[in-house]
């Protein structure tokens, strides 16, 4: 029987649905979408419902209201296969496996206590890090590529005690990790038509390599994944000063009973998060905070003048993270960077498990929601300006926003019981990271641009990249 309590639904063709109404970028094409016909619509995309909420009142509905209805995951094949049939934290359906695996990792490798034992790990690569850009002064750097090493690197060795960067695969000379890394989130955010047209739609993702592709990514890392495990379990191993990622995981398994939840392969998938959802994540967050900053010298300048002055007139190799937790400003700064470029604009999608209403709608089981933070962020309804990049909304401290969940209006990282458990690794690698790039160097643009010269245009993975590579000029600071 026909429903007349459903969402407002943009039209539909025969088959396909509404999947023609994506676009390349389907962040903002559901936001124009939205403005038409609400804050909640329902799509049909193939033979998938999917829910698509773009304001903070819904949003509140799906992850706090009816967080526990709509906290688990659809069943999708590109982390299916990566995550070895759903181990991982990010894509596993909501169950007593879940909340027992999530519970391990927040304690075991994203408390406060794990993130601090790590600065050294940051402190190391970031030294690096300014030495490198310091060789390259005065000539431009492209700041997309050598950002993205940087937080492979430091990444790398939380996770694996290491760097692997330039680390070869067997099967040609591109498949470097970075390029396997890439790879990798290319599949999580692919389309697959498997996942909405079932029973049918894997022919399609055989004929146009996709499935291939996908299984050469699976292999690629997994191979990787079991040289790292061997290499911690060699009995000659030097013993190390911090646990790191692995060491931790593998110390769980040794000490588990027979029925003990952890297996190889579950470490496995836990370092599929971290590598395909930490790395590209932050990476592209700082990115679009320098190319803002770029865009608005007002704002960098502002910022340097708080950082530099935190420091004072001594030539310091690098703005401790200490500095950093007391910045205000860089604060206001990565909030305002959130806002604007949320790491994943669309919600990891969410599915509904019983009949509920949201917005006064009827919302089946089995319907995937899609929370479009990014519509949320620009909306006018709720940010004053919503396009231009002012940290300054932030500042007063009484509207007590921020992003850890349980304010709607900024969701950078979710909200609920699949909230992000990486927010304190995210924010300490931003904020050391940014204070030093601003602290030790000016930045300029290449002869004959133009802050308006400067691109914005978008390319969508998992996350939503700088389409044209940011290349800077940088110029030493000599206090």
């Amino acid at each position: 029987m026909k429903n007349h309590n459903q969402p407002p639904s943009p039209p539909q063709l025969p088959i396909i649905g509404n999947l023609h109404q994506l676009g390349k970028l389907p962040h903002r094409s559901l936001q124009k979408l939205s403005q038409k016909y609400g804050p909640i619509m329902l799509l049909q995309l193939g033979k998938v419902p999917t829910l698509v909420i773009s304001s903070p009142e819904m949003a509140k509905q799906v992850l706090k209201t009816h967080d526990l209805e709509c906290c688990s995951r659809p069943l999708t094949q590109g982390p299916r296969r990566l995550s070895y049939n759903f181990l991982d934290i990010a894509f596993s359906p909501y169950s007593d496996y879940w909340k027992e695996i999530r519970k391990i990792c927040v304690l075991e490798l994203f408390s406060s206590k794990r993130v601090k034992s790590f600065a050294s790990v940051r402190e190391e690569s970031v030294a690096s890090f300014i030495d490198l850009i310091s060789q390259t002064s005065p000539n431009p750097v492209n700041l997309s590529e050598k950002m993205y090493y940087l937080l492979d690197c430091i990444i790398c060795k939380i996770a694996c005690g290491r760097s692997y960067q330039g680390k070869q695969f067997q099967n040609g000379s591109d498949s470097k990790l970075d390029k396997v890394i890439q790879e990798g989130i290319a599949m999580l955010g692919s389309f697959s038509a498997a996942d909405f047209f079932p029973y049918v739609g894997w022919i399609v993702d055989v004929f146009t390599g996709l499935h291939a592709r996908r299984e050469k990514c699976f292999h690629q890392f997994d191979g990787f994944y079991q040289m790292v495990i061997d290499e911690h379990l060699n009995p000659h191993r030097p013993v190390p000063e911090n646990e790191d990622t692995v060491d931790s995981l593998l110390r769980l398994l040794k000490n588990q009973s027979d029925e003990g939840l952890l297996t190889q392969d579950h470490i496995k998938a836990i370092l599929k998060d971290l590598f395909l959802g930490a790395i590209d994540t932050t990476s592209d967050t700082l990115l679009w905070a320098m190319t803002e900053l770029m865009k608005n010298p007002r704002v960098i300048k502002k910022l340097q003048a708080e950082i530099r002055s935190s420091v004072g007139n001594i030539n310091k190799p690098l703005v401790e993270e200490t500095v950093c937790e007391n910045l205000k400003y860089l604060k206001m700064v990565f909030k305002e960077t959130l806002r604007l470029h949320p790491p994943v604009v669309l919600m990891i999608p969410h599915l509904a498990q019983k009949h509920i209403q949201i917005g006064g709608y009827d919302v089946y089981p089995n319907t995937r929601i899609q929370v479009n933070v990014f519509a949320i962020g620009r909306d006018p309804e709720i940010w004053k300006n919503p396009e231009e990049f002012y940290p300054e909304r932030f500042e007063n401290e009484a509207i007590g926003i921020d992003f850890g969940g349980q304010y709607f209006e900024l969701l950078p990282f979710g909200s609920g019981r699949r909230i992000c458990p990486g927010i304190k690794l995210a924010t300490a690698a931003f904020e050391f990271v940014l204070a030093n790039l601003l602290y030790h160097f000016d930045w300029k643009l290449p002869d004959g641009m133009e802050t308006e010269d400067l691109s914005m245009e978008e390319e969508l993975g998992l996350t939503v990249h700088k389409k044209i590579p940011l290349c800077l000029v940088p110029i030493k600071y000599n206090p």
